[in-house]
């Protein structure tokens, strides 16, 4: 990167979309503390990014240079697999939609945000980016992962048909500021987060955990994805899909112990085998990105720490 490069860069106008989610607050955040200022930013209620032709008005007007897909329909276990129709229609929609308009706007680069859950569930460990479309997809959140699929399909297509210059990142498990704490709905290290905190506030002598707590996952801070993705933009990567982790995992009972650790509470951990553990393993391999120069910095135990911060401070 040159500084004659970053400076353009910086004077970019770059819409993000899904900037009040997780990985969209922290991109504004990560490029506001880079020096980017001519942010597009649209909540739900300003712009709906399943609504076609919303879409292509707010890019012909707003002609952005720069866009950040953070947008999705995003859940837990639960989540994917009670509302499956939902999860494929609106991602399916939203990525459609705004990859579109981008190319008919004319826009410079685009990085699309996937998910590990594009991998086959029992491919080969850790998980390289050319494993993709080798074997069957985890079925509790397959809807999930075949429009994150058509998400990174669409941008290796655009990119070959019209020379557009389109990235896709596809992160581990993310968890941080702004996350989602709702039980129903959420993640297993916010929902772990939660739980151990209500049963410290309770007096609680165990927390219950889904599944065997034998799986295998690999999480990363938020704010380290967002560095990630402004390092893409700012490398001058055109195309290609690109792992985002930290290169290595922990199992859930690992996790749970972890996380009552930091929000001291006391009790056993008890597993509820009734519940689905979903894929066996989970850890991709980061060495592509890794390649390029660029590594996680913020470890498990520290970034749980701060996330049961925000937690307290209100993100609940």
């Amino acid at each position: 990167m040159t500084t004659t490069s970053e400076a353009v860069t910086r004077a970019a106008r770059i819409f993000v979309a899904g900037h009040r989610g997780m990985v969209g607050s922290a991109i504004v955040r990560r490029l506001r503390r880079g020096g980017y200022g001519n942010l597009l930013l649209r909540g739900r209620d300003e712009l709906d990014l399943t609504d076609q032709a919303a879409v292509e008005r707010f890019f012909a007007t707003e002609r952005p240079d720069y866009v950040f897909i953070a947008a999705a329909k995003v859940g837990g276990i639960q989540a994917n697999n009670t509302l499956r129709a939902e999860f494929l229609y609106q991602n399916l929609m939203i990525e459609s939609n705004v990859i579109h308009a981008a190319w008919r706007a004319g826009v410079e680069r685009l990085l699309f945000l996937g998910s590990s859950c594009i991998y086959p569930r029992d491919c080969p460990q850790p998980i390289r980016e050319e494993y993709l479309l080798t074997g069957p997809l985890e079925p509790t959140n397959e809807p999930y992962a075949i429009a994150k699929i058509a998400g990174i399909k669409l941008c290796e297509s655009y990119n070959r048909q019209y020379g557009t210059r389109y990235v896709s990142a596809m992160p581990t498990n993310l968890y941080g500021p702004n996350d989602n704490y709702d039980l129903a709905s959420s993640h297993v290290l916010p929902a772990l987060i939660r739980k151990a905190h209500e049963a410290k506030a309770r007096g609680d002598s165990e927390l219950v955990v889904w599944g065997s707590g034998r799986p295998l996952r690999e999480f990363l801070y938020v704010d380290d994805m967002a560095d990630a993705c402004v390092f893409l933009m700012e490398s001058g990567i055109s195309e290609g899909l690109f792992n985002v982790g930290t290169g290595s995992d922990v199992s859930i009972r690992e996790l749970a112990q972890t996380v009552m650790d930091v929000v001291g509470f006391q009790g056993r951990i008890v597993f509820d085998a009734s519940k689905p553990d979903g894929t066996p393993r989970k850890l991709l391999d980061v060495g592509r990105l890794g390649e390029l120069g660029w590594r996680a910095a913020t470890g498990l135990r520290e970034g749980i720490a701060l996330a049961y911060r925000d937690f307290l401070n209100g993100s609940r």
